[in-house]
């Protein structure tokens, strides 16, 4: 994980699953163009969680979806994951600040600096929290003036996304 960023410790696996909305990310190939985008979190039968990340395309005119797992990294009380969508691959997914009440928000790290994502139970965050997330992020050295708002607008002609 990028240096200075620590995994939240007393964490609850399921309290955080369910689905999230991503708000904000660092752009990466794997997501590029893409709007609408929610994470799924699930418990597996072997104790991982399955993961389903969808988005929509207006370029290509359809939703896109990604399936992988995770798996704690130290233990399932600490936000710290290894997750594969590739096989034998994984990388880094780590919650650096969690809304411990409700789990209405998490800001995520990847392995490094270049990956970063600000995710919440809804569409719409209160704007002091994505605040926070760019003062907190731009502090542990992610370039914040890089971030990418994901649109949560149901676009024209666009289907549902639970359709797929």
């Amino acid at each position: 994980m990028p240096a200075g960023v620590a995994p939240v410790s007393d964490f609850e696996l399921e309290r955080y699953l369910g689905e999230w909305y991503e708000i904000a990310r660092l752009d990466h190939s794997f997501e590029r163009g893409l709007d609408q985008v929610t994470a799924e979190y699930a418990l597996r039968d072997d104790g991982g969680v399955s993961v389903v990340n969808r988005g929509y395309s207006a370029a290509e005119g359809e939703w896109q979806t990604a399936r992988g797992k995770a798996y704690p990294v130290e233990d399932e009380n600490t936000a710290y994951l290894k997750v594969s969508f590739f096989g034998p691959f994984y990388g880094s997914y780590v919650v650096f600040e969690l809304d411990r009440q409700g789990y209405q928000y998490a800001f995520v790290s990847g392995p490094d600096t270049s990956y970063l994502w600000l995710l919440a139970r809804t569409p719409h965050p209160d704007p002091q929290v994505i605040e926070r997330f760019k003062q907190q992020s731009a502090a542990l050295g992610f370039d914040t003036s890089k971030l990418i708002f994901v649109d949560h607008k149901p676009l024209p002609g666009a289907p549902p996304a639970r359709e797929q």
